[in-house]
């Protein structure tokens, strides 16, 4: 029992470990993509992250799955998951050009409250009084972050707020998956899917790529292909209840990458707005724990 127990400690660990490291790379990702958005679209710079990241995605692919998960039962689920992808990424980066690196990503956080909201509306799925209120007050959140009629408002800041709405429908179309297909298979099929739609429109808004910026563009492909891979394995490690939290450390890596790189700091309203958004997903994340218990 004891040998048990140890096993799964080390698993919980390790789980919390890789989501961690997983969302770490994410925000370097995002870092990176901001510093190539002074000379590159956003669409360019998706299209080549996918694309070489393509070759490391599909041997991820078969050393986790083997070539069976190469195969998809529903290819067309996956070309519209990466159609979404492809949305919400390009919003995402769109913001970065105006916004701190801190504020996109606080708002962004608001991924899981439209999940909650939606699966209750289009799923029907029961949502008690307790996360609705929760939902409303991490809206009320991103209200202080953007400060509607204020001086303090852009029209930029709502990029991230539908980034995370589109999020939520990426996130809520894995239900149209075939349940047989690996959570490998997936992270291809994501890969692919937006490599190739990306490619139909990357030629109209390409720019030539200097040599010096060819490293940039391996690390974006590196930092985000290995973040989305340790966060996939965290889940498949520890509770979704103890790493799903974790995913909003990243709030402190963008503050810590805004600082560093290009000198953002975070003004009061940001953080307050930031903490209500992050405590309602939280509440959240608990509440569903909750529910899902015996």
């Amino acid at each position: 029992m004891q040998q048990e127990a140890g096993k799964s400690r080390d698993r919980t660990i390790a789980g919390i470990a890789m989501m961690c490291a997983g969302v770490a790379c994410l925000s370097a990702n995002d870092a990176l993509a901001k510093f190539l958005l002074a000379d590159y679209s956003p669409l360019q710079i998706l299209f080549l992250r996918n694309v070489i990241a393509l070759p490391f995605a599909i041997a991820l692919t078969v050393r986790m799955g083997g070539t069976g998960a190469l195969r998809s039962r529903k290819p067309a689920a996956h070309f519209l998951r990466g159609f979404l992808w492809i949305v919400a990424t390009i919003m995402f980066f769109t913001s970065f050009i105006r916004l701190d690196l801190a504020e996109a990503t606080a708002l962004i956080f608001v991924a899981p409250l439209f999940i909650t909201a939606m699966s209750a509306l289009f799923l029907r799925e029961r949502v008690g009084p307790r996360r609705w209120l929760a939902v409303c007050a991490g809206f009320l959140g991103v209200l202080i972050v953007i400060r509607p009629g204020t001086a303090a408002f852009q029209t930029v800041s709502l990029l991230p707020v539908s980034t995370a709405f589109i999020y939520a429908l990426l996130m809520l179309s894995a239900r149209w998956v075939d349940t047989r297909e690996s959570v490998w298979t997936m992270l291809l099929y994501l890969t692919g899917a937006s490599a190739l739609l990306s490619a139909i429109v990357a030629p109209f808004v390409w720019s030539p790529i200097s040599t010096d910026d060819l490293l940039f563009f391996a690390a974006i492909a590196l930092f985000g292909t290995a973040g989305m891979t340790m966060m996939t394995q965290a889940f498949r490690l520890a509770p979704a209840a103890i790493v799903a939290p974790l995913d909003y450390t990243g709030l402190v890596w963008a503050t810590t990458f805004g600082w560093l790189i290009w000198s953002e700091i975070p003004d009061g309203p940001t953080f307050l707005g930031a903490a209500v958004i992050i405590a309602s997903g939280l509440y959240v994340i608990w509440r569903e724990r909750g529910h899902k218990r015996p």
